[in-house]
């Protein structure tokens, strides 16, 4: 398979390289992280006026440039090289990915806020008790005359005090963890001000994120809230959660790049004994260590990205044997470069500690490394 980029590709990646070391600044993004606004809008707005990287995935009847998977993992990669906070992924990726393969005029005028930076989505799925599979739920949703009322709990939905939009999983018809009968509905959302039988939990994650527990009463939806067919959401869902997962996977392989190559430069400054730690040799194996594990990660990562178009069980097994190795190296090379780094890698004065913290959160963001080795073995076996 042939990796390399192609021209177009090469300039997008150093469009946003260029952008994001001129104008995304570590320090300020943590402060605006712990702040009470949690982001920085002037950088979101950005990414659409001056470098179109919203829109870049996007499909051109939304103002988008109809890029695919290999633009997706560019700009990915460029954003964890960076550490930025902003909803790109469950905005562009988990949100645009839902309302592209729903369909229908409300999922088309959202996508097009997306590509103009005016919209952002969170995507209530997971729920206190439910698996990882993304179709364990039991929030239901039920018809009222011409509308629904739902019922529920969902926790740590991603986004969603910076939400302008929320994209609500419901279970219509089946049983709990059934594929068959979950149903999509699309609300226009402010955290602060939820509406009648809503109560909206926000908080910051530990890696400077922000997310919300969601409890449900009750909650009246118009008809029209519903997005694609009911009961039918599955086949929406499950690809949009690959291409996630994906997408995580490309923009762990830039947070580990920059912890590699940080932790490196490190060691040949930081002194012990009269010489630079980097010259001694157990130092050294344990960097080419992260190294192998480095490249192994950007081995699989790239090769779920080009199997995102491929059927379900090829798609699959490629995109779980990527979340598998990218954890396990997101945990190896975090876990020694604070080690290389000692007591100071974990302080919030040094950009090392933020990295580790992201990687952490990477390794179960869309399902840890055993799901997915699960998912692999069940995607296997006739």
């Amino acid at each position: 398979m042939d990796f390399s980029l192609t021209s177009e590709q090469e300039s997008l990646r150093k469009t946003v390289s260029s952008f994001l070391s001129k104008r995304y600044d570590l320090d300020a993004s943590r402060r605006a992280a712990r702040s009470g606004v949690g982001w920085q809008p002037e950088i979101w707005q950005a990414f659409a006026d001056e470098i179109g990287i919203l829109g870049a995935t996007l499909p051109a009847y939304a103002g988008g440039l109809d890029g695919g998977a290999e633009e997706l993992m560019v700009i990915a990669e460029e954003l964890g090289r960076a550490l930025v906070v902003e909803p790109f992924v469950g905005t562009v990726v988990v949100g645009a990915g839902l309302l592209r393969r729903a369909g229908g005029s409300a999922a088309d005028a959202v996508l097009e806020g997306i590509a103009s930076g005016r919209v952002r989505v969170a995507y209530a799925a997971a729920e206190p008790d439910s698996y990882p599979s993304g179709h364990d739920v039991t929030t239901t949703a039920v018809r009222d005359g011409d509308g629904w009322v739902l019922s529920g709990a969902k926790t740590l939905v991603l986004d969603a005090p910076l939400a302008t939009h929320l994209v609500i999983c419901a279970r219509t018809s089946g049983d709990r963890r059934a594929t068959g009968g979950l149903s999509l509905f699309l609300l226009e959302f402010d955290a602060a001000n939820a509406p009648a039988g809503m109560s909206v939990h926000s908080y910051r994650t530990i890696d400077d994120r922000h997310a919300a527990d969601i409890d449900l009463s009750d909650v009246r939806l118009p008809a029209d809230a519903l997005i694609g067919e009911v009961d039918e959401a599955w086949s929406v869902i499950e690809p949009m959660l690959d291409e996630g997962t994906a997408a995580v996977c490309a923009e762990a392989v830039g947070l580990m790049r920059k912890v590699v190559a940080d932790t490196v430069q490190y060691a040949k400054e930081r002194r012990q004994f009269g010489q630079p730690i980097g010259t001694f040799q157990v130092l050294q194996h344990r960097m080419v260590d992260m190294h192998i594990e480095l490249e192994r990660a950007v081995s699989a990562a790239y090769l779920a990205i080009l199997h995102l178009g491929d059927d379900r069980a090829v798609r699959g097994r490629a995109v779980s044997a990527a979340k598998a190795t990218v954890s396990q190296a997101a945990r190896f090379i975090g876990q020694n470069a604070v080690q290389l780094h000692g007591g100071m890698g974990m302080t919030q004065e040094l950009a090392i500690g933020h990295y580790f913290r992201r990687l952490t959160a990477i390794e179960s963001e869309f399902g840890s490394a055993d799901f997915h080795r699960a998912r692999y073995a069940s995607l296997t076996t006739p």
